[in-house]
């Protein structure tokens, strides 16, 4: 695979924190086909983060397969804020009509939020959307089952009805119980995509749609792969790239033969700076099927220290000897 110039490592601050992060930041390689982007969360360790490589190669090397859609509509994230908070960010968010609401939030002595605070919060994205806008919840697998159950009961009532609720509890045993016991729809995150066996949600029932995120599952062919054993609805996601990964996460969506649902693709918003000067954000609702390109005067506005580039630069290379040795 051949790649042209040294990696670029880039980093931002975040409008509002999110996933436990004020800042994210990555890696930019080039080559034929592109730019790709390389950004694993700290917290993933080498083995997980080099399928995320596998993803950057496939965009710069290989490129994706041709779309059979032109846009792709997309959900607003609201992170884990206040009504009023939440409310603006709804409003802000250039037309979508679909919200993916955060909530199952703990501080950090380990207390989970209130469900009334997560129902205000809730409440006042419905306020904003409209009684036609569709609204999801994503607990990232912080509930227990018994928490999910009771949670999902009043944040349903508060948004007159989800239309999912992502990840909300870790083990698929659990998924599977939460989705017999009360009628909002599960969708199925970490556990496809941090699972040894994804096809184990489908045998035990325990998802009605799947959410696929390009750079951890190791690119778009992957995915597409993917999707078409799974055989339910997907949702493609992004992973807080800048416009570069998220560009990946587009051109999977683009080229799924259905697309039931708003794809979780317009997170650029949560950036301060993206990395291209024409960044992949929301007109009307939808993103369009293009590749924006980085350029020097972005690069230079999220520039990253010293430290981090080294610390990035050290990552990258103990991930390249990985999949040299696969």
């Amino acid at each position: 695979m051949l790649l042209i110039g040294e990696p670029v490592v880039w980093s931002t601050p975040l409008r509002t924190r999110f996933r436990g992060i004020d800042v994210r930041d990555g890696v930019l390689l080039r080559g034929d086909a592109g730019w790709g982007e390389l950004s694993p969360f700290w917290d993933y360790d080498d083995e997980e983060s080099s399928t995320w490589l596998r993803a950057a190669y496939e965009a710069a090397t290989i490129g994706w397969p041709e779309p059979v859609r032109r846009s792709v509509p997309v959900n607003v994230t609201v992170p884990a804020v206040g009504p009023e908070r939440a409310r603006e960010i709804v409003l802000a968010s250039g037309g979508c009509r679909t919200a993916k609401v955060k909530v199952a939030q703990r501080g950090p002595d380990g207390t989970l939020e209130s469900v009334a605070a997560e129902a205000d919060r809730v409440a006042a994205v419905r306020e904003a959307l409209g009684p036609d806008g569709a609204i999801r919840v994503d607990a990232n697998a912080a509930w227990t089952s018994d928490e999910a159950l009771a949670h999902l009961a009043e944040i349903d009532r508060a948004a007159g009805g989800l239309e999912y609720v992502e990840q909300p509890c870790a083990a698929v045993d659990d998924l599977a119980l939460v989705r017999r016991k009360q009628d909002v729809p599960v969708a199925a995150d970490e556990s496809i995509r941090r699972a040894s066996d994804p096809m184990r949600v489908v045998r035990e029932e325990a998802a009605d749609i799947v959410v696929l995120k390009v750079q951890p599952l190791g690119g778009v062919r992957a995915c597409l792969e993917l999707a078409e054993q799974v055989g339910l609805p997907v949702v493609v996601s992004s992973a807080l790239e800048s416009s570069v990964g998220l560009a990946a996460g587009v051109a999977l969506a683009a080229a799924l033969p259905e697309l039931p649902y708003a794809c979780g693709l317009a997170t650029s918003q949560l950036l301060v700076h993206d990395v291209v000067g024409e960044p992949l954000l929301p007109v009307d609702g939808a993103l369009p099927v293009r590749r924006p390109q980085p350029s020097p005067a972005a690069l230079a506005a999220a520039p990253a220290d010293g430290p981090t580039t080294e610390r990035w630069l050290v990552r990258y290379h103990r991930l390249t000897r990985i999949l040299e040795d696969v």
